[in-house]
């Protein structure tokens, strides 16, 4: 008699328990993530979909047709990226806000180029000098850029009529791109292969139409396509228009310095950019409305600058470098076609409709030459925008 008692009281506990364990996870049940999609895998998708990502609310995909990982293309203007974060040294830029956001990701930069971060590989900090060949001299300087000083006369290279140095630092996007790649997957980011023709398509049926999946319209779309929001359809955007860049990459660990001849403000002479593991790029070029994709011979322009501007300590055997020393160093040499826009960075929203279902599209392209200096700031600025229309939309906290 006392165990059937027995049995009824653990079963009603049973009962009692099981069911104020499913109250409290319904008061306790977190709200569905919304869904976001990126179009574009460059550095500003990649590091707009990380920011939205890593924020916990949202459910991230990227839908893109070239990754990281894929053979280099120079419609994939990320990949060939010299880089330095050069805060000290480029032109005037424009668009909303573009000093904060090069300022906001120098300091991202300097972070990650601190020993023992998981991307410290792809950074090295290096001394820098620039040197001015025309009337306007230096850019003015944030006061924040580390080791800045001006050049004097004794210092400056034959012809130039003005010159900075300072601490720089160099990134390889050959190792840093995949860096993202596997942050963001780390972060619960989805991807899917695809190429997108109109944004209605991602608007009306998400990420889902690629990866063959009913169709899943997303809370909102962000277009991060670069040199493609020229011929996306519903961007169309005719500002955009390639800024031809080329380089080489040879391996000269024997160089610790980085250097650059300017012309102007928007032309580069030359450049020497070393990277963490023993590699040197030399560029460049950057001509505006040129879409040549084939390498041209890169050394016959660089290799001169090189050996005129090439310090004692990078001499080998006591004399500059000629073209003829230069050819067995070479890792490779490619093309990139930068995506300018004329008037700058364009970080925008809108709604837009598809066959009924209306969305939020951010648009967030046009960084020219700009895109890794500028990327984690400006990153913010469209995730910012984003949270901005979500909250609108519903009223309350996005």
């Amino acid at each position: 008699m006392k165990c059937s008692y027995l049995a009824v009281f653990v079963g009603l506990m049973g009962y009692v328990d099981s069911a104020g364990t499913a109250s409290a996870q319904q008061r306790f049940e977190r709200p569905p993530k919304k869904q976001i999609t990126v179009i574009g895998a460059g550095v500003t998708g990649l590091t707009t979909a990380i920011t939205l990502q890593e924020k916990g609310k949202y459910q991230v995909t990227i839908v893109a047709e070239t990754w990281p990982n894929d053979h280099p293309k120079p419609h994939y203007t990320s990949h060939w990226a010299g880089g330095h974060h050069c805060t000290a040294a480029g032109p005037e830029r424009r668009g909303p806000s573009p000093a904060e956001s090069v300022q906001d990701t120098f300091k991202v930069f300097w972070e990650m180029s601190e020993a023992g971060h998981e991307a410290q590989k792809a950074f090295i900090r290096t001394p820098q000098s620039e040197h001015y060949f025309d009337g306007r001299g230096h850019p003015r300087v944030p006061e924040t850029i580390p080791d800045f000083k001006i050049l004097p006369k004794s210092e400056l290279l034959p012809g130039a009529v003005s010159g900075i140095s300072f601490t720089i630092i160099n990134f390889d996007p050959t190792v840093y791109l995949p860096y993202l790649h596997k942050r963001f997957l780390a972060a619960g980011g989805k991807l899917a292969h695809g190429s997108i023709q109109h944004i209605t398509q991602v608007i009306e049926g998400g990420s889902a139409v690629f990866e063959g999946r009913a169709p899943t319209p997303p809370a909102a779309v962000i277009v991060c396509a670069g040199l493609g929001a020229r011929s996306l359809g519903g961007v169309e955007d005719k500002n955009v228009t390639a800024a031809r860049g080329q380089t080489v990459v040879l391996h000269a660990p024997w160089v610790h310095f980085g250097a650059t001849r300017r012309k102007s403000w928007d032309g580069i002479f030359s450049y020497v950019i070393p990277r963490h593991g023993g590699n040197i790029v030399l560029g460049g070029t950057l001509t505006k409305d040129d879409w040549y994709v084939p390498a041209h011979c890169t050394l016959s322009f660089v290799a001169p600058a090189l050996a005129r501007d090439c310090p004692p300590g990078a001499r080998r055997d006591g004399r500059a470098p000629t073209v003829g020393d230069l050819y067995p160093l070479i890792v490779e040499e490619g093309v990139g076609l930068r995506p300018e826009r004329e008037g700058g960075i364009r970080i925008e929203a809108e709604w837009v409709e598809a066959n009924g279902i209306k969305a939020p599209v951010v648009f967030h392209y046009g960084h020219g030459s700009s895109g890794f200096e500028s990327s984690w700031g400006s990153a913010a600025m469209a995730v910012e925008l984003l949270e901005k229309v979500l909250k609108n939309e519903t009223g309350s906290s996005a």
